[in-house]
């Protein structure tokens, strides 16, 4: 039996950071499929039974669940001793940097995506405006990126492990990301190290055909 189960599926970005988390550190790990796209997270006995907000990633360790991407991130680099802050002032900006992503960075480009990518509505005033939104963010972490190879220590944290959620999903935005050339580097940084793999290698997925 595996030390770790992991509830995602492959286009959570949001699992994948989790996921990746597990697997960058080599971590017995098992992914536990979620059929989103069929309702599972909206149904009552996923809320009363796994998670009562209703989303992934759950992630079981023994007799302990966690739920929210940045917490189980945290909990992750304590039990792993690796990728964690290796002093106050960097806990701090690590948490500055993982709460932008929440708020910003993921928040806007994963609606983004769900909306154009997934959903296929074609170009609306909503997309429009979540594009604008993350076209931003993405500027703010492209600018700090310039200046460092990772976010926090300049090595990897679980700060890049936050904002890389979504940065390697396939689907069209609408979004030009050769306009972010220090994210594309920092993602090649990411691709090379050992252990790396794409989100839909990673995690089992759904059918994007019953997005509702």
């Amino acid at each position: 039996m595996s030390e770790y189960k992991l509830h995602c599926f492959a286009e959570s970005g949001n699992a994948y950071k989790v996921a990746l988390m597990l697997e960058l550190t080599g971590q017995d790990w098992q992914p536990l499929f979620v059929d989103f796209f069929n309702g599972q997270t909206r149904g009552d006995a996923w809320r009363s039974d796994v998670n009562e907000q209703g989303e992934v990633p759950v992630l079981e360790h023994g007799a302990t669940t966690l739920t929210q991407s940045a917490l189980i991130l945290e909990y992750l680099a304590g039990q792993t001793g690796q990728y964690g802050p290796q002093d106050e002032q960097e806990r701090r900006d690590i948490w500055r940097w993982m709460l932008f992503d929440n708020h910003k960075f993921t928040s806007y480009y994963a609606t983004l995506r769900f909306l154009y990518g997934l959903k296929k509505t074609g170009e609306t005033e909503v997309t429009t405006f979540f594009r604008e939104r993350a076209t931003a963010a993405y500027r703010v972490v492209d600018q700090h990126l310039s200046k460092t190879p990772f976010m926090v220590g300049g090595r990897l944290t679980i700060a890049d492990l936050s904002l890389a959620g979504y940065v390697f999903m396939p689907e069209d935005t609408g979004m030009h990301l050769t306009d972010f050339p220090h994210i594309e580097a920092w993602k090649a940084r990411i691709k090379a190290l050992p252990g790396w793999k794409h989100p839909y290698d990673l995690m089992p997925r759904g059918s994007q055909e019953l997005c509702s």
